[in-house]
């Protein structure tokens, strides 16, 4: 794995304590780590069944990522945490927030990767929900690569349902190969451009399998 290299010690610490603690409590094993760009603009695509889902994602990928999350999480001292982990505060109604889009394509204009849920929220049973155009249009109007990663056996240690996380269990983590713009976007023509492309990027993810075994 390349080492990473962050700009900001409270990345940095969050970064090491976050895989310190899941590779404690939880079976982890990552697999496709290869695949991620060492430099350059990229989404990081990924489904969303977990609370824990970008935390997972984001302390073991080589690469500083940008997060969104909501507005009303931007006060007292978490809200400085997340601004230094390089959250954007985004609506509850994402597709709609211009100010939130202005900042991210000026993260992928700088080099920058961005991490995003094609399903725009937490699955509600662990399953694929339904892909919301968001990311699309993020993908097609930037026209960056995007990376497809899926996450096994986040929904069973903390879902919606549970107001703890599980203190065991076993995560999954695979990286795909990237999909450039030419992959993912239908073009203009296609009436529904950015829903088609999150549809294809989601479906991308699905197909990923897991690192070892099926029951991971």
């Amino acid at each position: 794995m390349q080492r990473p290299h962050f700009s900001s010690l409270t990345y940095a610490a969050v970064w090491h304590g976050c895989q310190t603690l899941f590779d404690l409590f939880y079976r982890t094993e990552v697999a496709g780590l290869e695949n991620v760009p060492a430099d350059g603009p990229f989404l990081l695509a990924s489904n969303h069944a977990s609370f824990l889902d970008p935390p997972i994602v984001g302390s073991y990928m080589p690469r500083e990522l940008t997060y969104f999350a909501r507005k009303t999480l931007f006060q007292g001292r978490f809200g400085k945490l997340i601004s230094d982990l390089n959250a954007i505060p985004i609506d509850r109604d994402g597709d709609s927030d211009l100010a939130a889009f202005r900042k991210v394509f000026a993260v992928l204009k700088n080099g920058g990767a961005l991490l995003v849920f094609p399903e725009g929220t937490r699955s509600s049973d662990g399953q694929f929900g339904t892909a919301r155009s968001g990311v699309g249009m993020i993908a097609c109007r930037a026209k960056v690569p995007v990376l497809p990663v899926r996450i096994f056996g986040s929904y069973d240690i903390w879902n919606r349902t549970h107001k703890l996380p599980a203190l065991h269990g076993s995560l999954g983590i695979t990286v795909g190969k990237i999909l450039p713009p030419e992959v993912y976007d239908p073009g203009k023509a296609d009436n529904d451009r950015y829903l088609s492309a999150a549809k294809y990027i989601l479906a991308a993810i699905a197909a990923l399998e897991p690192p070892v075994t099926e029951a991971v």
